[in-house]
C-alpha cells in the first residue's frame, strides 16, 4: 500500500555489515525494535527536555518527546503513503546523542571541544549507532539501515560530512533524504513547538496573556472558549494544542501532496535529486509555526529561572569534562579501556564526550557531586 516514492526494503541502501533479511518483519521495523532496546534509548527518560528531570514528574523529557515525535510522523506518514516503520524508527532514535541538560549542556560540549572537532548532537546520535551501542556479536552499533540513518543525520556540518562516506554526500551535493526523513525533520518541531507551550504554561513561565497575540494559539484557544465556555483550565489548555496540532498537521499533509503530485517524482531516487524538500507547509502556516517558535525562545528558553537552571547545567558539564581531561583514571574501567586504544588528545576528548553525552541529568549531578563534593 506504499506510495511508489516511498522506501521500501527492496529499495534500501542495505547495512553497513550485511545481514541475512529478517524472517517476520521488514528490515526497518528490525531497525525501530533494536532501538527500542537500546541502552541509549532507555536513558532519554533522564534527560532533559526543557525542565530538569527532578523539577516535576508531568514535564516532557527526551523519551517523552521522541514518542510523541513518533506518533505525529507515524500518522502524517500513512496519510502520505510513506513508509511508516522506518519513520517510527527515524523518531525514536533522533534524539539518542544529546547530551544532558537539553541545548545548554549540548553547547557546554561542544565549546569543551572546540579545539577537538566540537560537538553535534545529531551526529553523536548517528555515533551511538554506529559505534557506542555495545549489543551484539557480529558488529558494533546496532548496524542500521542506510535510510534510518539518514533521517537520523538531519545537521551536519561540511568537514563532518567528507568523513562519513555515502551518507555525508547528500550535505556535500546538496540533495534531499527521503521522504520520511523529511517529515520527521517537521514532527519533529510540531512536537517541541505545542507540547513546550503545554509544560510552559503548566510551569508557570508562560501565562495566557503572553500568548493570546500569538496567531496559531489565539485562532485555536477563542474557538475553544466560544465553543466549550464551561471546562475547566486545563481541559482549555489541552483542548487548544490538540487543535493546534491538528491545524499543522493537516496544512502539511494537504500542501505536501500537493507539492508531491506537482514534482512528478517517481521514486525515492527522484526525491533525492530534488532540488529542495517536499514535505511544507503553506506559507501561511510556516510564518505561524516560525512566530510561535520565535515566542518560545524568547519567554520560555530565554526565562530567567531555566536560565539559571541552565547554567549550572553547563558548569557542571564544563568541569565534568575538565576533571576526565585532567585525570582520565577518574573514568570508569571501561572507558579507560578504551582511552589505552587510542592516542593524541583528540581521541581522548572524544571518548570523554561520548561519556558525557551519555549521562542522564540525575548521573551527570551525582558524578559532578562525587568530583567536586560540597561544590
Amino acid at each position: 500500500m506504499l506510495a511508489p516514492y516511498a522506501a521500501t526494503d527492496k529499495a534500501s541502501r542495505g547495512r553497513r555489515y550485511p545481514e541475512a533479511a529478517p524472517a517476520n518483519r521488514s528490515e526497518y521495523q528490525r531497525d525501530r525494535d533494536r532501538i527500542i532496546h537500546s541502552a541509549a534509548f532507555r536513558r532519554l527518560e533522564y534527560k532533559t527536555q526543557v525542565f530538569i528531570n527532578h523539577e516535576g514528574d508531568l514535564f516532557r523529557t527526551r523519551l517523552t518527546h521522541s514518542i510523541e515525535v513518533a506518533q505525529i510522523a507515524r500518522s502524517i506518514a500513512r496519510a502520505l503513503g510513506l513508509n511508516e516503520d522506518l519513520t517510527e524508527a527515524i523518531a525514536l532514535a533522533h534524539d539518542l546523542g544529546h547530551t544532558p541538560f537539553g541545548h545548554s549542556g549540548q553547547d557546554a560540549l561542544n565549546e569543551c571541544l572546540r579545539d577537538y572537532g566540537g560537538f553535534e548532537h545529531n551526529l553523536q546520535s548517528l555515533r551511538v549507532v554506529d559505534v557506542l551501542e555495545e549489543r551484539y556479536a557480529e558488529f558494533p552499533g546496532l548496524n542500521l539501515t542506510f535510510e534510518t540513518r539518514e533521517g537520523i543525520l538531519k545537521h551536519c556540518s561540511l568537514k563532518n560530512a567528507r568523513e562519513l562516506g555515502e551518507l555525508g554526500k547528500r550535505f556535500l551535493e546538496k540533495t534531499q533524504p527521503g521522504l520520511e526523513a523529511q517529515l520527521v525533520n517537521i514532527a519533529d518541531e510540531i512536537a517541541y513547538n505545542n507540547h513546550d507551550v503545554d509544560d510552559g504554561l503548566r510551569s508557570g513561565l508562560l501565562t495566557l496573556e503572553q500568548l493570546k497575540p500569538i496567531a496559531l494559539f489565539a485562532g485555536q484557544y477563542d474557538e475553544v472558549v466560544r465553543r466549550y465556555p464551561d471546562i475547566p483550565p486545563r481541559r482549555t489548555i489541552y483542548e487548544t494544542i490538540r487543535r493546534m496540532i491538528n491545524q499543522v498537521v493537516t496544512d502539511l499533509i494537504e500542501n505536501s501532496w500537493r507539492r508531491i503530485a506537482q514534482s512528478g517524482i517517481k521514486d525515492i531516487e527522484d526525491v533525492r535529486r530534488h532540488p529542495e524538500p517536499l514535505i511544507a507547509y503553506t506559507p501561511e502556516v510556516a510564518e505561524k509555526s516560525r512566530e510561535l517558535k520565535r515566542f518560545l525562545r524568547q519567554n520560555l528558553y530565554a526565562h530567567e529561572r531555566v536560565t539559571r537552571m541552565m547554567g549550572e547545567a553547563v558548569k557542571i558539564v564544563r568541569e565534568l569534562f575538565e576533571a576526565f581531561m585532567r585525570e582520565p583514571g577518574l573514568l570508569p574501567s571501561q572507558y579507560q579501556d578504551k582511552l589505552r586504544q587510542q592516542n593524541g588528545a583528540g581521541e581522548r576528548a572524544r571518548i570523554i564526550a561520548d561519556y558525557i553525552a551519555g549521562m542522564t541529568d540525575r548521573y551527570a549531578m551525582r558524578e559532578h557531586e562525587r568530583l567536586f563534593p560540597g561544590t
